[in-house]
């Protein structure tokens, strides 16, 4: 947990939400929103950079063009067409998503514009068959309440969602067209100061609100967090793409102490005297020093013929290996950095004699280098192009580090830490859109609009709770989370209990989850299947996990073959009888010693013959009649 005053650290914390929105169709085109795996067609894109209205080009997208990636892009008859091949010009704005917009908005008490401009936001990584991204603002100004906390809303933009990335290989990156295009909202609220639990409530109360206008999309990959955190005498650090809610709080945590560690580095570079302009691109080829060299590294670099450069860094003796924070180290922070060029990452002075290289090797270097015993350096192995581009992103890494803490854009872990992924991009990626005519919003539409705010989230909540006879707990779980959908079919359709369904939903399929099974093959479609035998008395409750667990083993593909396998079929009253009189008989004097108090025992055996093809309670229920009869009798 925190443990430091987040006032006097200065933390600044900017939150982002982008939501896909519930709509038939996507931003720019009549194409369906749904996650396809038919893919028809593929064509392959070379994305190239473009310059903003001033004449400059973003130098991330420039350095992202120059990485020469080919993109191959797959796409489907239903979510995809000649709009998303960048082949045809894009249609009119999805008019019902721009209701959902402007309804979140006065929602949010946001002052909405009066006419909508499309921008294109440069995006060349691939994600996008045009080479940006169109995104327009919605509404500015507002206000969301959490607690006793109100935090400002800078914007709320309308944006179309990104290609979904299949394979990423050295040189090609594959994706599909069947995301790109769907409708997301983007709300930004002002940066504001909170502990990292907070962060994670504002986070939940916003999606609570998103969600309780029923017009966004449920379920993962939906819904994406990005963090701007910024502590006092630090650059903004920018952490994209968070879509599960329990990392808010972690990555919170995990950046207020990576960010204070290297202002520790930055303190101690002071400290040895280091400015800025001890930190420049001078660098030696050393690839002679290692013709002969024991390292498999730089043995296979050599046979491709890649450079390895040395590059001199003036007293950071032991600063590489430094660790003011666990798993926070600049020799760490330093081969991330390089890897976003192509490069498998640094080796530092600190940390050898290592990896096979000599100590001898290590003592020629520094000898070509000329160092002094308090300096340090590291060796780059690459491309021409690559190794110089990373030497580059180095010695401007060690520079601003002086300063405090650099920024830059980082992705989250899967242990809520983050990772190195790219630099910031700059404001020369943004300029108008001209294929599409400003859209107006009218009076009347905002009138109409406003009419339609939805309850609160919590009275939402309550009226689901009453409809159905859930607990408090039960109901808030299935309301919040992404089986609300299917949960609401289910119910309908069956007469199976809410709160068992709730149950499955959210308990059975987490435990089958934990245990290393992929749920991922338990779709709605088989959940339909499976609470449909339920209540056709095909099986039992009991049967229920077993027939799941099957399934996401990938043992079977369907709910009627998992029945098969599991010889789950219900048998008769009749049958059920028989079984507990042969129990009942070869456990007599049990039942004479004990009485009632042999229930337990008798009850085990008889589930591990009927488990999974008659109701439990059913069991219980008739094993205690025939228990007292016997005991009856036995008197």
């Amino acid at each position: 947990m925190v443990s430091f005053n987040l006032e006097e650290i200065g933390l600044k914390i900017g939150l982002e939400i982008h939501q896909q929105l519930a709509t038939k169709n996507k931003l720019f085109c009549e194409c369906k929103t749904f996650t396809e795996s038919d893919f028809k067609f593929n064509f392959i894109r070379r994305l190239r950079p473009t310059q903003s209205e001033l004449g400059q080009i973003d130098p991330a997208a420039l350095f992202e063009f120059k990485k020469g990636t080919t993109i191959k892009y797959l796409a489907g008859k239903e979510s995809a067409c000649l709009v998303e091949a960048d082949e045809e010009p894009p249609h009119d704005i999805n008019k019902e998503a721009i209701e959902t917009a402007i309804l979140i908005a006065l929602i949010l008490n946001s002052n909405i514009v009066d006419e909508m401009h499309v921008m294109r936001k440069i995006v060349i990584d691939g994600s996008n068959t045009t080479g940006f991204q169109r995104t327009l603002i919605v509404a500015l100004g507002g206000a969301l309440k959490v607690g006793n906390k109100t935090i400002p809303i800078q914007t709320i933009c309308l944006e179309e969602d990104a290609c979904r990335l299949l394979n990423e290989g050295e040189k090609v990156r594959e994706y599909s067209l069947d995301r790109l295009g769907v409708p997301l909202i983007e709300v930004s609220l002002a940066p504001f100061t909170g502990t990292p639990q907070e962060v994670q409530e504002v986070a939940l109360a916003l999606g609570r609100l998103l969600r309780s206008t029923k017009r966004v999309a449920r379920g993962l990959g939906t819904i994406r967090q990005d963090l701007n955190i910024s502590i006092k005498n630090g650059g903004v650090v920018e952490v994209k793409g968070i879509q599960k809610l329990d990392l808010l709080g972690k990555i919170v945590e995990f950046e207020i102490h990576r960010q204070l560690a290297l202002l520790n580095l930055s303190n101690k570079l002071k400290e040895r005297g280091l400015t800025s302009n001890d930190f420049n691109e001078e660098f030696l080829d050393v690839s002679d020093i290692f013709k002969d060299t024991s390292s498999s590294i730089l043995k296979r670099a050599l046979e491709r013929k890649d450079w390895i450069i040395a590059l001199k860094l003036k007293n950071c003796k032991d600063l590489l290996k430094y660790e003011p924070y666990p798993d926070v180290r600049l020799g760490k922070e330093l081969a991330d950095l390089v890897r976003f060029y192509g490069l498998g990452g640094i080796i530092h002075s600190d940390e050898l004699p290592n990896y096979g290289i000599s100590e001898q090797e290590v003592n020629q270097v520094r000898e070509r280098l000329g160092l002094y015993d308090e300096d340090a350096f590291i060796l780059l192995t690459g491309s021409e192009y690559s190794v110089q581009e990373a030497l580059k992103a180095v010695v401007n890494y060690l520079r601003e580090l002086i300063k405090g803490v650099p920024s830059e854009t980082r992705g989250p872990t899967p242990d809520g830490k983050t990772r190195f992924t790219r630099p910031r991009p700059g404001a020369a990626r943004m300029y108008p859109e001209t294929d599409i005519p400003p859209f107006p919003i009218s009076e009347e539409l905002i009138k109409r609009l406003s009419l339609q705010i939805p309850k609160p989230w919590q009275e939402q909540v309550e009226e689901f709770k009453l409809k159905y006879g859930l607990s408090d707990k039960l109901a808030l779980q299935i309301y919040d989370s992404e089986y609300i959908d299917i949960f609401n079919e289910l119910v309908s359709t069956t007469k199976v209990a809410p709160s068992f369904i709730a149950t499955v939903l959210l308990e059975t399929l987490v435990n089958i989850s934990r245990s290393g099974l992929d749920i991922s093959r338990i779709n709605d479609s088989i959940l339909r299947c499976l609470f449909k035998a339920l209540d056709e008395g095909r099986i039992s409750k009991e049967a229920v996990q077993e027939i799941l667990e099957i399934i996401a083993k990938g043992e079977v593909n369907d709910v009627d073959s998992a029945i098969k396998k599991l010889k789950l079929f219900v048998i008769s009253d009749e049958e059920l009888e028989d079984i507990i009189n042969k129990i009942i008989q070869e456990n007599l004097n049990l039942v004479k010693e004990r009485g009632e108090n042999s229930f337990n025992v008798l009850m085990g055996k008889v589930m591990k013959i009927v488990r999974g093809k008659v109701d439990g309670k059913k069991v219980s229920t008739l094993l205690k009649e025939k228990i007292k009869e016997v005991s009856t009798l036995c008197k």
